[in-house]
């Protein structure tokens, strides 16, 4: 591709003395990024060039080799999506599929099958780490600009004419993993704005092919304060879009050693998420081999992060292991734990807290002593007090630059740190960037209403520590090594099958229970109502 748009600038410039490059034989002439077209079509559009920066050559190598893997379901769900691309079907499909069954690594061959073609696969995700595991994947709310708050009428922000109209109008899929977790509405602010834009308002999408992936055992949309039939109504399953989906399941699973305790240990998985085999109080047996032994958080924190007081660990130390918590609460206070354990001198980066409000005479005006709002904290607020130390894994809390893998979700290693920047190294996501240096640049950021109903401005580094993350974040990653918090119990659907198959084995889980369960069981909550109707 940087070969024929080098050919395409020396073919400009002798064009203005009245030449080109036919007038040079052998000289090869410029094909164009897709098939036949000018690369003048697409030299305003960075957007465009994104998507199509891709050797098709290489792609289809990365096809070849892959489907020499796939097992049967995978094989019918390659099939089935890109015969509705070839033949321009604009199919909307849902690949269902536990954790460990190569979901991503399906959703990965099909962009590629794509790509290979000189077509544009759009792949998103509903979180960022998600996200990270699509090749070229982005974050669904940024790519089609998702308006926050979502209602039943609002449509997605892309501009006609825009650069990303250009881009969606020479879409050939779009792949979309962990839609469970996506309120319908946002799902439906998409399909609204395709119709529009590409003047296609009798077809789902607009006529694109679009790819769902999931696990409805997994976490369902966050609805603040809603009750079991709220949530379950907000989930793409209650979406009129539902109806015309073409379901396809993965049921082997491809994570896992083929051995009879890693089969064993997938069967209890999924009875987990089903919600079977719980007792009358609906909580289920953590295996003995799982409990931590004494029960203690300091005996969790050895399993899973043993030597940590040493110095220089390596990236793939802190990147193939994590303890889960169910709340913030508890995963700042085992951040700030392991963070002491940790060799070399602590650094306290404070940030500038102020409140946000347009008019400061106006009738219901409060004033705020600082260090109140410094105590503040909501979901996806870095903290006022931020300590680090070299060499401790952090997660970026924004989306600062997707081109470069600092997604909302990244992990990485703090490498220097100054007042005004933070050197990190990337150590997760896509592979392109692994080991890539990042300057983290202070920010400024405003929770939403509904996390925080103080208008509240922070100016900090958009970090946290990742010694710890919650459940929820989790979501969508494969951990070596998972440590699990369940002093605190989980209270929403899918939670804890979720923390139990972040990990490749079950003998590398430890859970550190309430002090005083003897019966070592704990509560599951599963919402039954969103699973009827699915083939689990």
């Amino acid at each position: 591709m940087i070969h024929d748009y080098g050919l395409h600038l020396l073919n400009k410039i002798l064009m203005r003395s009245g030449k080109t490059l036919s007038d040079f034989p052998p000289m090869p002439l410029p094909q164009g990024p897709i098939g036949g077209q000018n690369w003048e079509d697409i030299l305003d559009n960075f957007l465009l060039a994104q998507q199509l920066d891709y050797d098709p050559l290489q792609q289809a190598d990365i096809v070849t080799q892959n489907l020499q893997l796939f097992n049967q379901e995978q094989t019918n769900v390659f099939n089935a999506v890109m015969g509705s691309v070839n033949d321009t079907l604009g199919k909307t499909l849902f690949i269902h599929s536990a954790g460990g069954c190569g979901k991503t690594f399906v959703c990965n061959t099909i962009a590629a099958a794509v790509r290979s073609q000189n077509q544009v696969a759009l792949c998103v995700a509903s979180s960022g780490i998600a996200s990270l595991l699509l090749e070229g994947g982005r974050t669904a709310h940024s790519t089609f600009k998702i308006p926050i708050p979502i209602t039943d009428t609002s449509i997605a922000g892309v501009k006609r004419n825009s650069l990303m109209h250009d881009v969606l109008r020479k879409t050939k899929i779009i792949i979309w993993d962990e839609v469970p977790m996506q309120h319908k509405h946002a799902v439906a602010s998409v399909d609204r704005l395709l119709r529009d834009l590409l003047n296609e308002a009798d077809k789902p999408f607009g006529g694109i092919t679009v790819l769902f992936g999931g696990d409805f055992r997994q976490t369902l949309p966050v609805v603040p304060r809603a009750m079991c039939q709220e949530i379950v109504g907000a989930s793409i399953a209650r979406s009129p879009l539902w109806n015309n989906m073409e379901v396809h399941y993965l049921m082997q699973n491809m994570r896992l050693d083929r051995t009879p305790e890693s089969e064993a240990h997938a069967a209890w998985l999924l009875q987990i998420g089903a919600g079977t085999n719980m007792d009358e109080g609906e909580r289920i047996a953590v295996p003995e081999n799982m409990c931590c032994n004494p029960n203690t958080l300091e005996r969790l924190i050895g399993e899973t992060y043993p030597g940590i007081h040493l110095a220089n660990r390596t990236n793939q130390y802190f990147l193939e292991r994590t303890i889960l918590c169910c709340k913030n609460d508890d995963v700042d206070d085992i951040n700030k734990t392991i963070l002491e354990k940790m060799p070399g001198r602590e650094k306290v980066l404070q940030s500038a807290d102020s409140v946000d409000v347009a008019n400061r005479n106006q009738d219901g005006y409060q004033s705020y002593a600082t260090e109140y709002l410094n105590s503040l904290t909501a979901s996806g607020l870095p903290l006022s007090k931020l300590s680090l130390k070299i060499g401790c894994p952090v997660m970026l809390l924004r989306n600062l630059d997707p081109s470069r893998g600092l997604c909302n979700g990244t992990r990485m290693i703090v490498k220097d740190i100054k007042n005004r920047a933070i050197k990190c190294e990337i150590i997760s996501g896509d592979a392109r960037f692994s080991g890539t240096i990042a300057l983290i640049p202070r920010i400024t950021l405003e929770p939403s209403a509904e996390n925080l109903p103080i208008p509240l401005r922070r100016r900090q580094f958009p970090v946290r520590l990742a010694f710890a993350m919650t459940i929820n974040k989790s979501q969508g990653q494969s951990v070596h090594t998972v440590g699990l918090n369940l002093q605190t119990h989980v209270f929403s659907h899918g939670q804890l099958y979720v923390a139990f198959s972040r990990c490749t084995s079950g003998n590398r889980i430890k859970v550190l229970l309430q002090e005083g369960n003897e019966t070592k069981k704990v509560p599951n909550v599963v919402y039954k109502e969103v699973l009827r109707g699915l083939n689990l």
